[in-house]
């Protein structure tokens, strides 16, 4: 296989067996040591994010990979760096064409790299529209109805709850209602 090169760093995403990016990019980074690679591999980075996680009414923060089966790496992209990184167990290959490992582009990768740097918290709430929930807190205690949006950025479920004979949505924390 034939790598094009370019003389410029670039971020390359490298794809690896899903749950192996950690040990990739450690496995990696001692490759690029031992290999003497420090001029043309500069960096590996594995991204995430932080979420909050809501299961039944408890709220937990996790660290979660944002492209599972992903690691990305800034490199020069030659022989021995395109060799190094493709040799490294549990590397399936670049992302690309065939034969040819494709550049991601300055803006693509910045905005990865600033959510994995971000202390921006998503919530991941277990739940789906149309489920029927409990509502467990607040002035709504112990009414029941089901769930008719989520905001995950927000972290707020909305809640249609049977009221004066009809439907009338309620917006709550994620972490107030339940499923039942």
């Amino acid at each position: 296989m034939k790598q094009t090169y370019g003389t410029d760093r670039q971020w390359y995403a490298v794809h690896t067996y899903s749950g192996y990016e950690d040990a990739v990019a450690r496995n990696l980074k001692q490759r690029i040591e031992s290999f003497g690679m420090t001029e043309k591999i500069f960096d590996v980075v594995v991204p995430t994010e932080k979420k909050i996680k809501i299961k039944n009414g408890k709220k937990t923060e996790v660290k979660e990979k944002t492209f599972p089966g992903y690691v990305l790496v800034d490199m020069i992209a030659t022989d021995e760096a395109w060799s190094v990184v493709r040799n490294t167990p549990q590397v399936t290959g670049f992302v690309g064409t065939a034969n040819q490992a494709v550049p991601l582009s300055p803006e693509e990768v910045e905005k990865i790299l600033k959510r994995t740097a971000g202390e921006q918290v998503r919530h991941a709430i277990d739940l789906s529209e149309g489920d029927a929930v409990a509502i467990i807190d607040g002035p709504f205690k112990d009414l029941e109805g089901k769930v008719g949006e989520i905001d995950e950025e927000r972290g707020k479920v909305k809640v249609l709850v049977p009221m004066f004979g009809r439907e009338t949505p309620v917006e709550l924390e994620a972490d107030q209602v339940q499923r039942i």
